[in-house]
């Protein structure tokens, strides 16, 4: 039987697909086994799983058109890898069998983002977190940072970076085109940031003392291979406040914790702490605050539209 080139009904899934999955929004459902391959950590032979997911959070303001994760020149082929988050926050209800045992779940907490491209930066981290105590309405963090290789002949190098924070329906945006991010990474264990924009400051600050899983990545030497480790076993503490006339902190709108939060390192070398600063040239970040419609420009094009989008 041919399996089917798009979304299908759930039962209709499962009778044609032998082994595969289908990810839309709004639903998640497939069955995956190992192969044998995975000899870099425990893993099990089979997993299979359906659920349904309602969104809170996009990438932007609740009830406005969402942002670009890196800004709209991303929808061009300029950097690798090209990434976007599509939800931020959001409550998933359905089921996992792992190797047979199955969880049932009820509006868990859920994240979702798409990478493409050919392969993940030089080296990089990543947090995000949508469990916290001590808020008052859903929060979600989502910062990541990499050391990505500017396109050209030469093997030439940039940091990369930001911190994205949604609060009561409001998206609090820091990156090199509005403000300044600085992050200072360890190996494994531990994990700060700051950053600010013109009108607030975000601090973040993660710990484990979990040893982490090992994951598979795009590298480009290597293709797919065994180059990061994350845990969601991160402590981790939030803090935004607003940024008075003078540039310091004045009132502080959330402060809130988590036990909960996912953490990674990926790519390397890693063989001390990793302090970065990231911000871009006036001109650049003049240019990536302006508004462009990406998709109205590859309406009218649609032959240029990369691969992805």
């Amino acid at each position: 039987m041919q399996p089917p080139s798009n979304e299908v009904p759930p039962q209709e899934f499962s009778r044609r697909v032998v082994e595969g999955f289908q990810v839309t929004p709004f639903w998640h459902q497939g069955f995956i086994r190992d192969d044998g391959s995975t000899d870099y950590a425990q893993t099990v032979k089979t997993a299979r799983w359906e659920y349904s997911t309602r969104p809170i959070y996009g990438w932007g303001d609740v009830g406005a058109k969402q942002k670009a994760t890196a800004g709209w020149l991303a929808a061009f082929p300029v950097f690798e890898p090209h990434w976007q988050i599509c939800m931020a926050s959001g409550l998933s209800t359905g089921w996992i069998e792992w190797d047979g045992e199955r969880y049932e779940f009820e509006n868990a907490p859920s994240y979702s983002e798409k990478n493409w491209g050919a392969a993940f930066p030089r080296r990089w981290f990543w947090v995000q977190c949508n469990v916290f105590d001590g808020a008052n309405g859903d929060v979600s963090l989502t910062a990541a940072g990499g050391l990505r290789q500017l396109p050209g002949l030469s093997e030439t190098y940039e940091n990369a970076a930001l911190v994205g924070v949604h609060y009561r329906g409001i998206f609090y945006e820091f990156v090199p085109w509005n403000g300044v991010v600085n992050w200072e990474i360890a190996p494994w264990g531990y994990w700060h940031l700051s950053a600010e924009n013109e009108t607030h400051v975000v601090e973040i600050e993660a710990t484990t003392k979990d040893e982490g899983t090992t994951l598979r990545a795009p590298t480009t030497e290597t293709g797919l291979a065994p180059a990061c480790k994350d845990t969601c076993y991160g402590d981790l503490k939030l803090q935004l406040w607003e940024r008075t006339s003078d540039g310091s902190k004045g009132k502080l709108i959330l402060e809130a914790t988590s036990n909960l939060a996912a953490v990674e390192v990926g790519g390397g070398p890693w063989f001390n702490t990793w302090k970065g600063k990231t911000a871009a040239p006036e001109i650049l970040a003049r240019a990536l605050r302006t508004p462009v419609d990406v998709d109205k420009i590859f309406g009218a094009v649609p032959f240029f539209k990369p691969p992805g989008l």
